[in-house]
């Protein structure tokens, strides 16, 4: 496994592969960022954070069968693995960590 820190777009990519379970494939976790982010996201760049999650062991993927709508064509279908949720809940954790740390009065607008 290389290693295990996550980038914010990967700790993305991650959590959309976990909501589209069990039909996250690029173009629809592309699709599902752009709709909960309003982000512009290149497909691209998913691919790329989807190889680097695969890379370090926080995802597993398989090919689906060929449809008729996709020309024969084969999805390939992601989902979590058991490091990847371990990863998730690491940066969950921290964040509302820090979170709760913030004084009432840093959090008021002046």
């Amino acid at each position: 496994m290389k290693g295990t820190q996550l980038g914010e777009f990967e700790e993305l990519v991650l959590l959309v592969v976990g909501v589209l379970f069990p039909e996250a494939y690029g173009l629809n976790i592309r699709e599902e960022i752009i709709n909960q982010t309003k982000r512009k996201v290149a497909i691209g760049a998913v691919h790329s954070a989807l190889s680097r999650l695969d890379e370090k062991g926080f995802l597993e993927s398989e090919l689906a069968e060929g449809t008729h709508e996709r020309g024969g064509r084969r999805k390939r279908l992601f989902k979590i693995t058991a490091s990847g949720k371990q990863a998730l809940e690491r940066n969950h954790e921290l964040r509302n960590s820090l979170f709760n740390q913030i004084p009432e009065m840093a959090l008021k607008i002046v």
